[in-house]
């Protein structure tokens, strides 16, 4: 009998047969310079640390595979340089950070935030060297307690995908957090479209003895039920969203949608208990898959705050910060092992995958065709791009903000006694993430209205239909 090459054949005690572990994908893992993924990713810009990390002295980074360091100069300016020096090789992390840039600690030459030599302080008067020799840099700025940073050729460079989300409603707080996590940017990216997992691993998924102080720690409330799911290409195939349909009552269904916007952002939903009793809400979380290299992620990115995803107040700023986020356990590795085994996170779930999860070894069932689909449109992104097509990306060109997807809604709609009622969850999930299309037309002021209306028209039309 031949060995199965990690795909299981049914045999039991057959440990032996399936002990041969294929290669990762490595055309969606590996990022570093001149990898499919790593080009397509440096079209794009990058949360690379958090505002508050950048004090009086450097911070040594690792974005894409690319050692790095970045810096706020005393005049306020961010900089994201190479971190070996150019001259000769000495870390800029051991920098001292100048009026106007940074200066190596070895024979002190002095760069500017975009690598401009501005100073050799051992050459001899008329040295030419600052006409001849840069260090590496990268375009950088501040956004609400984040750094972001663009890492590809200068001249393509995009502008910074400014989302409605980010500001509405009005009076919106972002608070800036990070997560790091020791395993690929795509397990942990990917599993916002496996949203089956809430019901699971995030409802009392626990050993027995815990106490429930600690499993309501790791579950989400309001979660439990296995939703009615449909997932679909956004924006051309440059996203993906998911929609879950749920019944939560005998006349009431929660009609939720995330969506990822390709190569690493996504938007999430409510993250409280309201999220299913609310008419319409919007986002509570943004959120930046960032690879550090191929086996290491941190995940940067704002707790969204206001009265729409969180009338109650549940949320928590404070708890909000350097790998740390308030809404759930086990989002970080903060915890000792055996909480981890005790009651597990997502953090568990995704890092014990292997450093880099290994497609090949999968057996995949109809909850994972939102990651499978995820993986296509990805794969297709970076590959229209190493074929020297456009890159696909939202459309930025226009001033109004970016339309967004992800929401929260419930519809007044009864059981209907002649229908199974998976399938009138189903229709709803695809009118509402419809309705939400729709929304792009109309200017950024006027696409809550609008959808509100449009809820209101399907309750109206469910209930004619009676």
């Amino acid at each position: 009998m031949s060995r199965a090459d990690g795909k299981a054949q049914n045999i039991p005690y057959g440990g032996y047969h399936y002990n041969l572990i294929p290669t990762e994908d490595a055309e969606l893992t590996r990022v570093g310079p001149g990898t499919e993924m790593g080009e397509y990713m440096r079209r794009f810009w990058h949360p690379v640390c958090l505002s508050e990390e950048l004090g009086e002295l450097p911070k040594a980074i690792r974005i894409l595979g690319e050692d790095l360091v970045a810096f706020r100069d005393r005049s306020g300016r961010v900089g994201v340089l190479h971190r070996h020096c150019a001259h000769r090789g000495a870390s800029l992390e051991f920098g001292i950070i100048q009026e106007n840039g940074i200066r190596c600690c070895y024979h002190g030459w002095q760069w500017d935030v975009d690598g401009k030599l501005l100073e050799t302080p051992c050459e001899p008067e008329g040295s030419k060297l600052k006409e001849s020799v840069c260090q590496g840099a990268y375009p950088a700025f501040e956004r609400s307690g984040l750094v972001f940073a663009y890492m590809g050729p200068p001249e393509e460079k995009p502008k910074f995908p400014e989302f409605e989300s980010f500001t509405q409603p009005e009076g919106t707080e972002l608070v800036a957090f990070s997560n790091i996590y020791p395993c690929n940017w795509l397990q942990v990216f990917e599993n916002i479209m496996d949203h089956m997992h809430t019901a699971v691993l995030h409802n009392n998924m626990t050993v027995d003895s815990v106490d429930a102080a600690t499993a309501a720690g790791v579950s989400l409330e309001g979660f439990g039920d296995m939703p009615v799911m449909h997932w679909e290409p956004t924006r051309g195939g440059a996203g993906v969203a998911f929609v879950a349909g749920r019944r939560v009552a005998e006349d009431r269904v929660w009609i939720r949608i995330t969506e990822m916007a390709f190569p690493h952002l996504c938007q999430i939903g409510s993250l409280v208990p309201t999220a299913a009793e609310e008419r319409h809400s919007t986002v509570a979380m943004s959120r930046w898959h960032t690879p550090v290299d191929d086996t290491n992620t941190i995940l940067f990115g704002w707790r969204h705050f206001n009265d729409e995803v969180d009338p109650k107040h549940m949320g928590c700023k404070e708890d909000c910060g350097v790998d740390k986020i308030d809404f759930l356990e086990g989002q970080t590795g903060s915890r000792s092992y055996e909480e981890g085994q005790r009651a597990p996170g997502d953090w568990e779930a995704l890092v014990s995958q292997r450093p880099i999860a290994v497609h090949g070894m999968e057996h995949p069932g109809r909850s994972d065709i939102g990651v499978y689909l995820c993986r296509k449109l990805l794969r297709d992104q970076a590959k229209n791009l190493a074929q020297g097509k456009p890159v696909g990306r939202p459309d930025v060109d226009n001033d109004d903000p970016l339309a967004m997807y992800s929401q929260d809604s419930t519809l007044h709609i009864p059981r209907d006694p002649n229908r199974d009622d998976k399938e009138l969850l189903l229709e709803l999930n695809r009118m509402v993430i419809g309705v939400m299309k729709e929304a792009d037309a109309y200017p950024a002021a006027e696409r809550d209205a609008f959808v509100r209306r449009r809820l209101d028209e399907i309750d109206d039309r469910q209930f004619a239909k009676r």
